[in-house]
């Protein structure tokens, strides 16, 4: 009887092991902008009535690739933080296979669904001029 507890307990236990937290990166947001997309709400005697909905498509860059992402605001009149809109600000985030998770200043994250990778080159290093080699 201990061994079959025992034996249940580790059966418990061991796929616990290997979960794997989700790893936060750091990137550097590249662009933003806001856009709007209509929608077709309906037809009125072959005419379609539209609506303007807005949202931001963000660009991120991690080492060598810039992941683009698009976010749609539950509200018209919600904005991304505005830590975000400086330039090249860094944000910490975390990728799944189709979306990227940027975190925000208060610790809440906000997805964005990735719609493009674009390969780009690594940050230029800045050679030392002789003075520094000291």
């Amino acid at each position: 009887m201990k061994y079959c507890l025992i034996l249940v307990l580790a059966a418990i236990a061991i796929p616990g092991l290997h979960a794997a937290e989700k790893l936060y990166q750091t990137g550097k947001i590249v662009d933003i902008r806001q856009k709007t997309k209509s929608r077709i709400l309906y037809y009125q005697v072959d005419t379609p009535v539209t609506k303007d909905e807005p949202f931001y498509e963000v660009s991120v860059q991690i080492r060598d690739t810039i992941y683009v992402g698009q976010y749609v605001p539950h509200h018209s009149s919600d904005t991304l933080p505005e830590e975000w809109n400086v330039p090249r600000a860094e944000v910490r985030l975390r990728l799944e296979k189709h979306y990227m998770f940027l975190t925000r200043p208060a610790g809440t994250e906000v997805q964005f669904v990735v719609t493009k990778r674009i390969a780009a080159p690594p940050a230029q290093k800045i050679p030392e001029t002789p003075s520094q080699k000291k």
